[in-house]
């Protein structure tokens, strides 16, 4: 048994920039138990993880573990206080092996001889315990995402750390994966360890968990509830709130055209199926709003409509091939912009079936500069020198300006100011008053039913309509 006292979090605060991370998060968390803290995108959570882990400083409050304050900001002194943390994101060096990046992890600051197979020993051992089966010598790059998350909860627990913390560790797992997950997460427990699950998969909450605490825009909602007195459904509502009512639909959307998805199933990154069976239409003249807590396959969804990622099912426009379709992807750096050209040349890149001559590249650019009000000081100004709202607003002139049949976006006011946001989601409306069609994906719950007709949820790859807020997180009303 791992004996120690509990981890509690007193008055903490966190800024960045404008936005209020945290504000006043005071939790306690008990040996013996899965506490787990739940939260919608933008909550908090992972900040909160960042600062119990010692790598974000707070600006206000402090850390105390089985009595005594944790420096602020420091991850060396966290370690060996015991808090061992699982983060949302692996960590493995890709081209070491599982015993090397374990022995890693594993190594002191003093000098030493760096002896994989004694460092790696006791990890390797206790996978045995937990009736896990690891090739020590396979490269963590050649690993199935089940073992890599397996790797990094050994680093985690091999020295009997008292303290775990898991950021949303279920995300990359498949159900049989989780359901064993779950298992070693109600075991550490049993082993008098303080167990801190972050998480927003209600279900998967409710099947671990002792105590329940709730953030919702930075702010504790409910703090050590007794799991099994309280519904998915009340706990849902402490995150998001009341879901505001969609307006009707009016008589823009026409009764026919459009498109039309039947029983679309779509891979993620890994292979398994991130959408499952989902068939939807969207009318032309029609917003479709899709939300839900993003990595529950909205990306995937929205790539396989834009005819960037394979899929199986019936994908339609007007009853033939989608063709002519404008895409927004979330990530406009890594996907919407070519950041080292100029700001002409973004603008070309949606226009590669009908490239103008270069005697008329200027003055057009100049045009959509002006028509979508993006601030720039010209045609020739490198993208990556534009503000993220103009950036945003870049991708929105260049996708739109061709008047598209069919619109994608996703999260396309994320990280904006209020009258950028404003901006894009007029764009968006213009788009569907003109007859087009449009698709948006956004986890703004706000925006959702401000700019959408009509609004359904995603949730572990399915389609649900958006009846109660816990059809947003996927629990069970």
């Amino acid at each position: 048994m791992v004996s120690g006292g509990g981890l509690e979090l007193v008055g903490i605060s966190k800024r960045f920039g404008a936005v209020k991370a945290l504000n006043d998060v005071s939790l306690s968390f008990k040996p013996g138990e899965v506490h787990a803290v739940l939260g919608e995108n933008g909550a908090g959570k992972s900040t909160l993880v960042n600062v119990m882990a010692g790598l974000t400083a707070p600006d206000s409050g402090h850390v105390i573990a089985d009595g005594r304050e944790l420096p602020a900001g420091d991850p060396v002194a966290s370690r060996r206080a015991g808090l061992g943390v699982v983060h949302q994101h692996f960590t493995l060096v890709p081209s070491l092996s599982a015993a090397e990046n374990i022995a890693l992890f594993r190594m002191r600051t003093a000098p030493g001889r760096f002896d994989v197979a004694a460092l790696a020993a006791p990890a390797l051992e206790r996978a045995k315990t937990l009736g896990w089966t690891l090739e020590p010598d396979a490269k963590a790059e050649s690993l199935p995402v089940g073992a890599k998350q397996r790797i990094e909860i050994l680093k985690s627990i091999c020295d009997d750390e008292p303290f775990l913390l898991f950021d949303e560790p279920t995300a990359p797992l498949s159900p049989d994966e989780v359901e064993d997950l779950l298992r070693i997460l109600r075991r550490l427990a049993d082993e008098g360890r303080v167990v801190v699950l972050v998480a927003h998969k209600l279900k998967e909450v409710l099947a671990v968990a002792d105590r329940v605490s709730v953030l919702r825009r930075g702010e504790v909602q409910a703090a050590g509830l007794a799991a099994r007195d309280i519904t998915a459904d009340q706990l849902a509502t402490l995150m998001v709130g009341e879901l505001p009512h969609a307006k009707p639909l009016g008589a823009r959307a026409t009764s026919h055209g459009g498109l039309v998805a039947q029983e679309l199933t779509v891979p993620g990154d890994s292979g398994a199926p991130a959408v499952r069976r989902v068939s939807f239409s969207a009318r032309r003249g029609e917003i479709i709003g899709i939300g839900g807590v993003d990595g529950n396959g909205q990306v995937e969804l929205a790539e396989a409509i834009a005819g960037i990622r394979p899929f199986r099912g019936d994908l339609t426009f007007d009853g033939g091939p989608v063709r002519d379709v404008a895409y927004i992807p979330a990530d406009r750096h890594a996907d919407g912009l070519a950041l080292e050209m100029d700001v002409a040349d973004n603008l070309l890149l949606g226009r590669l079936r009908s490239w103008p001559r270069r005697r008329e590249v200027e003055p057009w650019a100049r045009e959509l500069i002006e028509k979508f009000e993006v601030k720039t000081s010209g045609p020739a100004q490198a993208a990556v020198e534009l503000s993220g709202g103009n950036q945003q607003k870049l991708i929105v002139a260049r996708t739109l300006d061709r008047e598209p049949d069919l619109v994608v976006a996703v999260n396309p006011t994320r990280g904006l100011d209020v009258k950028a946001t404003a901006f894009v989601c007029d764009q968006l409306r213009a788009a569907r008053d003109r007859g087009a069609a449009v698709v948006l994906i956004s986890a703004d719950l706000d925006e959702l039913f401000e700019v959408a007709d009509q609004v359904s949820f995603m949730s572990a790859g399915a389609l649900s309509p958006a009846q109660s807020a816990a059809s947003l997180v996927g629990g069970t009303p």
